[in-house]
Protein backbone atom coordinates (compact mmCIF):
# COMPACT_ATOMS: atom_id res chain seq x y z
CA UNK A 1 0.00 0.00 0.00
CA UNK A 2 1.43 3.60 -0.99
CA UNK A 3 2.38 5.75 1.66
CA UNK A 4 -0.57 8.12 2.51
CA UNK A 5 -3.44 6.00 1.37
CA UNK A 6 -6.14 4.82 3.62
CA UNK A 7 -7.79 1.72 3.72
CA UNK A 8 -10.09 2.23 0.84
CA UNK A 9 -7.09 3.70 -1.29
CA UNK A 10 -8.22 7.08 -0.93
CA UNK A 11 -6.15 9.48 0.88
CA UNK A 12 -6.10 10.47 4.57
CA UNK A 13 -6.98 13.24 5.98
CA UNK A 14 -3.90 15.41 7.64
CA UNK A 15 -3.85 14.88 10.93
CA UNK A 16 -5.37 17.56 12.94
CA UNK A 17 -2.83 19.80 14.86
CA UNK A 18 -3.32 20.02 18.90
CA UNK A 19 -4.46 23.04 20.57
CA UNK A 20 -3.68 24.18 24.19
CA UNK A 21 -5.13 27.10 26.11
CA UNK A 22 -2.59 28.78 29.22
CA UNK A 23 -0.50 31.14 30.75
CA UNK A 24 2.64 33.20 29.29
CA UNK A 25 4.98 33.24 32.47
CA UNK A 26 8.43 34.29 30.75
CA UNK A 27 8.57 36.46 27.57
CA UNK A 28 12.32 37.91 28.33
CA UNK A 29 13.72 35.20 24.54
CA UNK A 30 13.35 37.11 21.68
CA UNK A 31 9.95 35.72 19.50
CA UNK A 32 9.69 33.19 22.16
CA UNK A 33 7.79 32.41 25.53
CA UNK A 34 7.04 30.10 27.98
CA UNK A 35 3.67 29.16 28.48
CA UNK A 36 2.02 26.94 31.24
CA UNK A 37 -0.75 24.84 30.54
CA UNK A 38 -2.91 24.07 33.77
CA UNK A 39 -4.84 20.39 33.87
CA UNK A 40 -6.85 18.12 36.51
CA UNK A 41 -6.25 14.94 37.37
CA UNK A 42 -7.93 12.78 39.46
CA UNK A 43 -6.05 10.73 42.24
CA UNK A 44 -6.56 7.20 41.71
CA UNK A 45 -6.70 6.32 44.93
CA UNK A 46 -8.61 9.25 46.78
CA UNK A 47 -10.44 10.47 43.53
CA UNK A 48 -9.22 14.25 44.17
CA UNK A 49 -8.05 16.17 41.65
CA UNK A 50 -4.87 17.77 41.70
CA UNK A 51 -3.41 20.20 39.08
CA UNK A 52 -1.01 19.24 37.19
CA UNK A 53 1.09 21.79 35.01
CA UNK A 54 2.97 22.18 31.77
CA UNK A 55 5.55 24.12 30.16
CA UNK A 56 5.61 24.74 26.79
CA UNK A 57 7.93 26.81 24.53
CA UNK A 58 6.31 28.72 21.80
CA UNK A 59 7.18 30.73 19.10
CA UNK A 60 5.53 34.32 19.11
CA UNK A 61 6.62 36.34 15.76
CA UNK A 62 5.73 39.49 16.41
CA UNK A 63 6.76 39.44 19.72
CA UNK A 64 3.54 41.03 20.83
CA UNK A 65 2.53 38.41 23.98
CA UNK A 66 3.42 39.68 27.80
CA UNK A 67 3.84 38.06 30.91
CA UNK A 68 0.60 37.33 32.31
CA UNK A 69 -1.37 37.18 28.74
CA UNK A 70 -3.83 34.01 28.34
CA UNK A 71 -2.77 32.96 24.63
CA UNK A 72 -3.67 29.86 22.51
CA UNK A 73 -0.70 27.90 21.01
CA UNK A 74 -1.10 25.22 18.58
CA UNK A 75 1.44 21.97 17.83
CA UNK A 76 4.39 22.76 14.88
CA UNK A 77 7.27 21.21 12.98
CA UNK A 78 10.38 21.84 15.21
CA UNK A 79 11.52 25.06 15.41
CA UNK A 80 14.32 24.55 18.13
CA UNK A 81 15.35 21.72 19.71
CA UNK A 82 12.91 22.54 22.50
CA UNK A 83 10.58 25.06 20.69
CA UNK A 84 7.52 22.73 18.88
CA UNK A 85 4.28 25.41 19.78
CA UNK A 86 3.47 28.60 18.33
CA UNK A 87 1.65 31.21 19.44
CA UNK A 88 -2.22 31.35 17.69
CA UNK A 89 -3.70 33.92 19.43
CA UNK A 90 -4.04 35.78 22.51
CA UNK A 91 -6.80 35.69 23.95
CA UNK A 92 -7.16 37.59 27.14
CA UNK A 93 -4.57 40.06 28.11
CA UNK A 94 -2.59 41.20 31.46
CA UNK A 95 -4.39 43.73 33.28
CA UNK A 96 -1.93 46.19 33.69
CA UNK A 97 -1.28 47.54 36.70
Amino acid sequence: MAKGTGPAGGASAPRRRQEKLGVVVSDKMDKTVVVEVQRLVMDPLYHKYLRRRSRFMAHDEKDECKMGDRVRIEESRPLSRRKRWVVREIVERASAE
